[in-house]
This record gives structure tokens, sequence and C-alpha cells, in this order.
């Protein structure tokens, strides 16, 4: 069995792609980043050459050395993202589910804000040619443009946008370059002696990290995206966009020091990304600005796709539609996914309407997923045998840097930041009950032992007085030992209606740690009666059972193990083969049941979510008019015996 993809290697391509779908994010962060520093703040030199200093290392300490350089090591298989690393170390410790789950729920919450503050950030540039223009309309139709888009798959998306983000970083490069020219000791900020100054000499001077922050946002998102490009691919293109943006972050900060004394909203063109560009060319850079900040919102849109298909193999989220739009591998859409964030982004807009009230939502989110993925990467370290010293050094240098910026990021709390966490708490609300639910399910599903029950089945399969179901009948069981079945499986086949069959064939599915597996394993119980099949499937590989199931079938005839030819006697003789039917028991929560109320109330959120997923019969990607659902109670305890008095 193997999969359609390829290995990312080192090309032209590869960078493209990657300048398309991973840097979008923080690739358009100079549109609002010094806007945002700056804000109603009088501007002097304190604050340039330490709000631009604080951005140069901030990049640094944050996107090159613990993105690009260390974390992009911890690659699982190629794949990266927060659940890939979680993957990675979940065996070495249960509670490492907490910081996976805060983690994915606060990237995702983050991926609500990404794309309306780069959209508005954007088009609002419009409003310095025509003052009155309409902006929350154009942002929204945008908005569903970009999301309208996905279903093609990010490989198309990312030949066409490479191109123009390639257009955009040179264009921040070399407007850049020429605004330094007009004042090039503005290049001291180089000098992290004027970023400490300013967060530590200057009264207040601390929160504006909360802002400094938005700067380093798609970090999280570059390394989702890991799977779409490959770690080389990244690493040698962000040599080239982190210096188109250091570049500009200069440029934006040697206008401001020709205006000290000023208040930034004051001017003319009160935002310094725009004011840099030469007055003839103001529309088409406020033309390429808005191309960009759509290609922004993709680097978010692709990693919570990435995230989602993670979470639901590793039992974290519902089993909600996948679509697979091209054949390279690591490439998803999710359709659910997709109506939400749309939604969630058209929410934004409409409560905060303009970009510099969205600032307050964006980042806070964002922090929190960076404090989790520093966790989980101080633990994938120590288990790689990494000296601990390294590591708790590691730990506490980004738990301070990462903390102070959560820390600043609370004061925008009231202002826009309780939207983001909001979104976050319901999502881990979500994952919660996924998760226990599972737990619960797994305790109270009762196994037996399957070869006290191969005698029977063999009898049955004999009986020609029972009209036969099938010649082959096939269970999906959740039961990790071969030596077991659920008990729901056994009194379906001989009390709910008894199922005769030539084979039985229970199929279970292993979800494992390593992205790709795609590898079997084939138990004959009973020769030409019973036949147990363990797929161990990849969190990222799509669950196809039908078609891997016809081709272990095949490989069984091709070894003489097995013989699937129909044992009518008139069908026998023209050697054709036997129907197939699957059947897959689908629970339900019993009225008679006496589990605490705690329990309960997380199974009857369980099931009332759970009629929004899609089927297990669709999920394992079986033929479904081959399939039969049966309804079975999830009967836990029942309930204490009734004492009724009949009267006459």
């Amino acid at each position: 069995m193997k999969e359609n993809g390829h290995a990312h290697r080192v090309s032209g391509a590869g960078l493209l792609i990657a300048l398309g779908i991973i840097y979008g994010d923080i690739g358009t962060s100079p549109l609002y980043v010094m806007k945002a520093i700056m804000g109603e703040r009088a501007i002097s030199e304190n604050l340039v050459y330490g709000g631009i200093s604080c951005v140069v290392w901030t990049l640094t300490l944050q996107t090159t050395i613990k993105y690009v350089i260390l974390i992009l090591r911890a690659d699982n298989n190629g794949e990266g993202g927060i659940f890939s690393l979680y993957a990675l170390v979940r065996r070495h410790a249960k509670w490492l589910t907490i910081p996976a789950v805060i983690g994915g729920s606060a990237l995702l919450a983050d991926g609500i804000i990404t794309p309306p503050i780069s959209v508005s950030s954007a088009v609002e540039g419009l409003e310095l040619i025509y003052p009155h223009i309409p902006t929350v309309p154009i942002v929204i139709a945008i908005l569903t443009l970009l999301f309208f888009l996905q279903s093609f798959g990010t490989q198309i998306v990312g030949k066409a946008f490479g191109p123009v983000m390639f257009l955009w970083f040179t264009m921040l490069g070399t407007l850049g370059i020429f605004s330094i020219i007009e004042h090039p000791e503005i290049l001291k900020a180089f000098n992290p002696y004027y970023a400490y100054r300013l967060l530590f000499d200057t009264p207040e001077g601390f929160w504006i990290l909360g802002a400094v922050f938005l700067c380093t946002t798609g970090a999280e998102a570059l390394y989702s995206d890991l799977g779409h490009c490959g770690k080389e691919n990244i690493r040698i293109s962000w040599t080239f966009v982190k210096t188109c943006l250091l570049l500009n972050y200069f440029g934006q900060g040697a206008w401001l020091m020709e205006h000290q004394g000023s208040v930034l909203k004051a001017l003319p063109i009160p935002n310094p990304f725009y004011a840099v560009m030469p007055d003839w060319f103001l529309i088409f850079g406020i033309a390429i600005a808005t191309i960009a900040a759509i290609i922004a919102s993709q680097a978010l849109i692709t990693g919570s796709f990435t995230l989602i298909s993670e979470a639901i193999r590793l039992n974290l989220w519902p089993k909600v539609r996948l679509i697979y739009p091209t054949n390279v591998k690591g490439q998803i859409y999710v359709p659910s996914i997709n109506k939400m964030l749309w939604a969630g982004c058209v929410v934004v807009v409409l409560i905060f309407q303009e970009s510099a009230r969205m600032e307050a939502a964006y980042g806070m989110a964002i922090t929190i997923t960076m404090l989790m993925t520093t966790t989980l990467l101080s633990f994938y370290l120590l288990t790689k045998r990494v000296a601990r010293f390294w590591v708790y050094l590691f730990l506490a240098v980004y738990i301070a840097v990462e903390g102070s910026f959560f820390v600043a990021n609370l004061l925008k709390f009231a202002e826009g930041g309780w939207f983001s966490l909001t979104v976050a708490i319901l999502v881990i609300l979500l994952m919660y009950i996924w998760r226990r639910a599972y737990f619960i399910k797994k305790r109270l599903t009762e196994y037996v032992p399957i070869q006290e029950y191969i005698p029977q089945l063999r009898e049955l399969s004999e009986d020609e007085s029972i009209p036969k179901y099938a010649t082959h009948l096939v269970f999906m069981t959740s039961a990790e030992r071969t030596s077991e079945i659920e008990s729901k499986i056994i009194y379906s086949i001989f009390q709910k209606r008894p199922k005769r069959a030539d084979i039985y064939w229970f199929i279970h599915v292993n979800t494992m740690d390593d992205p790709y597996t795609m590898e079997y394993k084939v138990n004959v119980l009973a020769t030409q009666d019973v036949v147990r099949i363990d797929f161990r499937l990849g969190f990222r590989v799509e669950q196809r059972i039908n078609l891997f199931f016809r081709k272990v079938v095949e490989d069984l005839v091709k070894n003489k193990e097995v013989d699937i030819t129909s044992r009518y006697s008139s069908l026998s003789r023209q050697n054709l083969i036997g129907d197939f039917r699957f059947v897959v028991l689908e629970k339900f929560l019993s009225y008679e049941n006496d589990l605490p109320f705690w329990e309960n109330t997380i199974m009857q959120a369980y099931f009332s979510i759970k009629q929004f997923t899609t089927s297990e019969g669709k999920w394992f990607g079986l033929d479904t008019s081959s399939v039969k659902v049966e309804k079975v109670p999830l009967i836990i305890k029942p309930a204490r015996e009734l004492e009724m008095k009949r009267i006459l």
C-alpha cells in the first residue's frame, strides 16, 4: 500500500509555493505593525528606534530561531503543526493532551482574526484616494471569494499566489531601500539597546509589546504548513522574506523620523506603510497590498484544515467530511471548517468594522498557541536526549519572551481580545467533550474472546435453514486485541437477526503517530470462515477502507489464503465472486442508564454534536450501496428495577 505524494525537494517551484502559502500572514504585517506601535503617541526617536529594534529581535528570536531553526526539526515525517508535534510526544505523558488542545484551539481562533485584519488593512488604503468609500462590503466580498477558492486545493492556489507574493516582497524591500537612503541613521535600530530602553526605561513602554507581537503572528502557521512545502523550501525562502520585511520596517522608521513630534493619525497619510510610496505608485501599491492581504489569509486557512484533519484522527474533533482536492501529499480541504471560518471572519468584520479596532482582538490567542508549542517542543527535545541544561534554558527563555507578549496583550482584552479568547474557549470545550466521550465509550464497551464464538460462527455459516444474509459479511471493530470482539457485534450476528454468511470479516483501524503509515496485518481465525484485518494508518491518511479492503482481499486470493468464490453451486461453477456487505454499528445513548450527572451531560452533548457529523460508513469510505447501519444502545448500567403492582 503506497501513498501518492512526493518529497519536498528544494526547487524554484517549491520556493514559489512556499511564498504563496506560508508567508501570507507574516508577510503582510508591515501593513499594520508600525501603525499599531505608534498608536496615538507622539513620534519620537525613542519610540521609532525602540519599536523597530523590538520588531527586529522579535523576528529573530521568535520566527528565525524558534520556528525556522529549531521547531522545523520537530517534523513528524515531513509534517508540522502543534498536533503533529503532540503525536510525537503523546505516549510519554498523558497530560500533554492539555497543551495540545489549548494550543490547537487558540490557533483555530486566530484563523478567524487573521483574514479580516489583513484584508481590511489593505482595502483601507483606498480611503487615501477615495475618502468616503465603504470598505466593509468590499472586505466581506473579498473574503467570500477567498473561501470559495479553497475547494480547488492549495497546489492551484499556491501556484497562483506564489508569483504575486514574490512581487510583494520585492516591492517591500525596494520601497524600504529608497526610504532608508533618506535617513540611513535608522539602521542603528539593529542594536537591541534601543529595544531595552523602550521597554524598560520608558513609562508604559512594556505594553508596546502587544503591538510589536503582530509582526510574528504568522510564525505558527509557518510550522503548521510544513507538510505543504517542506522545511528546506521554508528555510531558504525565509532568508529572502525576512530581508525584505526588515528593509520595509526600517524604511517606515526612516519616514517616521522625518515627522518627529507629530501624531501619526494627524498626518495626511496616517499609515507609514503607504507613506513611503511615491504618489504616482500609491494606487498600484494599494492594489498589490490588497492582493497580498488576500493571500495573507491563506496560511491560517490551510493550517486550520490541516489542524482539524489531525485532530479528527487523534480523537479530538468530530468526524467531519474531508476532501483531498489534489494528489499532492498533505493538501486537504474541510468544507465545514471553511464555512465556519468564513462565518467567523464576516462576524469579525461586522463587529470591529476597521483594522485599527481588529488589532485589539489579534495576537492574544496566538501567544497562547506559541506558549503551548514551547511546552511540547521542550518535552520533545527531552525525548531526543538533548541535554537538560539546554532544554531548560530554551524553556526559560521562551516562556519569558512569550509570557511577556501574552501579558502585554492582556491590555487589549476589553477592546477585542475577548473575542478570540471566547472562540478559543468554545473550541476547547468541543474538543474536551469529544475526547472525554471517546474514553467514556471505550471504558463502557464490552469485549468478549472471539475464539469462544468461532464454532458458533461456523455452525451458523453452514446452517441452510437460515437465509444467507451475505456471502461475505464485514464488521468494523474497535477491539484493539486480535483475540477480542465487541459483545455488540456478537449480539448483532446471533440475536438481533441471525446473519448467516460464508466468511465473516472483522476490520480494525489503528491510527498511527507516523502521519503517512499504510500497513495491514491479517489474522485468519478460522480457515475459510473468519478473518480479521488490522489496518495501521497514519493520522493524515484518508480512511478509504473500501478501497484498502479490496486490495487486501486481492492479495489474499493471489496468495491462495482465502477463496472468495460464491458458495452457491450454480455460481461457483462459473467462478463468480460472492457479494460483500458491511455492517456498521452506531451507538446511541439509552434512557436505561445510570451514568453520573457529569458523564451523562458529556454523552448527551456528544450525541447532539454527532448528529451533524459524517456517518461511520462515509467516514470509513465504504460503498453506501453495500453498507447496513445498525443502531445499538450504549447501555451502561440497567436502571434500578422498578416495582410495579398489577391491579385487576
